[in-house]
């Protein structure tokens, strides 16, 4: 089986696009159109698309066998670093589909929350994505806390007898319960300073992405926020 691959400098990962189509289901002229402007603007290169139509994702590995075999050769062809789906994956199919394509392989859910977490400005804001990508991230844990192991073998955690995994999982554990609390103090924070402005009105501007919000609120506030054309 083919390496995952592992990206050694600044270029942008190369990414394969993959979505699944219900029988039933009404979809656009272009399938892929969003997902592709998703994948470019989390910074990698789209090098191909995959789509498949069946009445029913395979419970397995999501798509049926003969497309996660067409879906294989094209990372290989490409030397493509990941797959993203735009469909969400069980983490047992997620972890299928990576053995099996030999590649990273992520969910529109997960690329939406990196998005989030490249874009996020304000404290508040890079802790509610840090803990939303946790708990999203939890059951998909692949030994991503490696780095901190050493670190875990503290009081009240078991001895180098624990898997790493095991490990793992403590530790996203003990960091989502610490963002829980510190987002409640600044959640009493920010609660206290609108109390003190109560006289002044808020207005809230609502709507989907690249929608023009950003470019409403400089307009109307002189916000000077970021307004660019892309998604999120």
């Amino acid at each position: 089986m083919r390496e995952l691959h592992q990206v050694q400098d600044d270029s942008p990962e190369r990414s394969i696009l993959a979505r699944l189509i219900l029988s039933n289901q009404q979809v656009e002229a272009d399938p892929l159109e969003e997902l592709h402007g998703l994948a470019t603007t989390a910074g990698t290169e789209v090098m191909d698309e995959l789509v498949q139509r069946r009445p029913s994702a395979d419970h397995s590995t999501y798509l049926g066998k003969g497309k996660v075999e067409e879906l294989r050769l094209m990372v290989e062809r490409h030397d493509a670093d990941l797959v993203i789906f735009d469909n969400d994956l069980s983490p047992a199919q997620t972890r299928n589909l990576e053995k099996a394509v030999g590649a990273k392989v992520l969910d529109r859910t997960e690329l939406i929350l990196d998005i989030f977490a490249a874009g996020a400005r304000t404290y508040e804001s890079r802790l509610a994505i840090e803990l939303a990508q946790l708990e999203y991230s939890l059951p998909r844990l692949k030994r991503m806390w490696t780095h901190l192991s050493r670190q875990a073998m503290g009081v009240g955690m078991r001895g180098p007898g624990e898997k790493q995994l095991e490990v793992d999982r403590r530790l996203a554990q003990k960091r989502i319960h610490d963002l829980k609390q510190e987002l409640s103090k600044v959640e009493q924070r920010r609660e206290r300073q609108v109390k003190a402005r109560k006289e002044a009105p808020t207005v809230s501007l609502v709507g989907y992405t690249n929608a023009g919000k950003s470019t409403l609120m400089n307009a109307l506030t002189e916000a000077d926020v970021l307004a660019e054309d892309k998604l999120f």
